[in-house]
């Protein structure tokens, strides 16, 4: 007998084949998608905080303890930020990526910190880890590019909060930021990454520089990318209490018993479009990083396309609306994105639109569009399998507007019981087969 059928038969019987296929793996637990700052000029008459000063798309600046509201920062010299994001899936090692995507110069970060949190801006005793970037304490972050920590042994709890802590030496320059972060941002004077609690620190609700946690998975665990806007952002859901639909999903997944297990990363940006650049870059142009670049990546949830939508047709003004967006127009991409993912063996769920009649930037001719992409989401088959959002959400009564009681009266993002509803819409059997297409 050949020496090579003989290897081959050890292999078989001995079972290194499956035994390869489920080693360990990283798997991101939480995310955020990167965006440049953007700085608004405030209306005439209105009153103006310092020259420079940033408001994040998705929420309102900063607060200094009792005293009002304080600038969202533009740039950070000789500070410490420290983030507290919400896990998925735990772990007993993890890592975490900085992000320098929209810097225009070095970013040098002169420490880093993570720990489990224990409220507010406190830190569990015992829980702090020094984060080392190639065994070093401090790096040096080149401009549009991102740097993956050491890994750290740390009991990473499922569901539950970690603080990150970055100290940053220098000038930032120009920031990368997560606007729309829904969980409280403390910020201080000096490098304070270890101490217990950040006294007398400004706060503001966006994330700074931090882009990814992962944590080491079985080989059967992976994650599912929520890819969208606002809506999969999170925003007018809850501050401080993670009702994102992403986030109520998780739960939803990592509780019930007997469901497959894994992550739900959330790389949704408010504001964002399919097809232009503004709040974040656009879709196709931020999926690389966004979804494939995510760790242990399994299956892709896309839900955008209403801000094309809205932006292009509605009739707000005395100008009609320039070059409005057709059905066809966002389909396309739709299909690049579905053939990019499938081409890396992720499964791709199309879900619906959901209703926005009654939004500040709702058409009748901006329906059509919305009901036509619905309509091929839900019957092209291009999709591995379809999530109904709209159906989820819609009022049946008069289906172009939220349900009594899903929305907080913008008629365009659901509230903290609209977004349960839609996490509640997602059957959990899709994910049973692992994600390899």
């Amino acid at each position: 007998m050949k020496v090579k059928n003989v290897l081959f038969i050890l292999v078989i019987s001995l079972g290194l084949v499956p035994l390869a296929e489920a080693q360990d793996h990283w798997v991101a637990t939480w995310v955020a998608a990167p965006q440049q700052v953007r700085v608004f000029t405030p209306p005439p008459g209105a009153q103006a905080g310092p020259p420079g000063a940033a408001v994040p798309a998705g929420g309102a600046g900063g607060q200094r303890g009792q005293g009002g509201p304080a600038p969202a920062p533009t740039a950070f010299n000789d500070q410490t930020i420290r983030m507290i994001v919400h896990t998925s899936l735990g772990g007993r090692h993890a890592r975490v990526t900085l992000s320098n995507s929209f810097g225009n110069m070095p970013l040098k970060v002169g420490a880093a910190h993570v720990a489990l949190r224990s409220k507010e801006s406190a830190i569990a005793p015992g829980s702090d880890r020094a984060l080392t970037f190639n065994g070093k304490p401090a790096v040096s972050i080149a401009q549009g590019a991102q740097m993956t920590s050491d890994s750290v042994d740390l009991e990473i709890p499922q569901l539950g909060d970690l603080a990150i802590s970055i100290y940053i030496s220098g000038d930032s320059g120009q920031l990368t930021n997560h606007a729309t972060g829904l969980h409280t941002t403390y910020i201080a004077k000096g490098n304070v990454v270890a101490e217990p609690v950040l006294n007398d620190a400004t706060t503001t609700r966006s994330y700074y520089f931090i882009s990814a946690v992962d944590v080491v998975a079985a080989g059967d665990v992976g994650a599912i990318v929520a890819f969208g806007d606002s809506i999969t952002d999170g925003a007018t859901s809850t501050n401080d209490a993670d009702h994102s639909w992403p986030s109520y999903l998780s739960a939803r997944i990592l509780t019930t018993p007997g469901a497959p297990k894994f992550s739900v990363a959330n790389q949704g940006i408010s504001g964002n479009r399919i097809l232009a650049d503004g709040a974040g870059v656009n879709a196709l142009a931020r999926f690389d990083r966004d979804v494939l670049g995510i760790a242990g990546v399994k299956f892709l949830m896309i839900l955008e396309g209403i801000n094309d939508i809205g932006q292009t047709t509605s009739t707000r003004g005395s100008a009609p609306p320039q070059n409005p967006v057709t059905a066809d127009d966002l389909i396309g991409p739709m299909k690049q994105m579905i053939e990019r993912a499938h081409t890396h063996g992720i499964k791709v769920i199309g879900a619906t639109l959901t209703p926005y009649e009654g939004a500040a930037y709702y058409s009748e001719k901006g329906e059509e569009v919305r009901l036509a992409v619905n309509r091929w989401i839900r019957t092209s088959g291009a999709f591995d399998a379809v999530v109904d959002f709209d159906k989820a959400t819609q009022d049946p009564a008069n289906p172009k507007t939220f349900k009594m009681g899903f929305n907080n009266g913008d008629h365009l993002h659901p509230n903290d019981a609209g977004y349960k509803a839609m996490a509640d819409a997602v059957d959990l059997k899709v994910f049973a087969k692992g994600g390899k297409k």
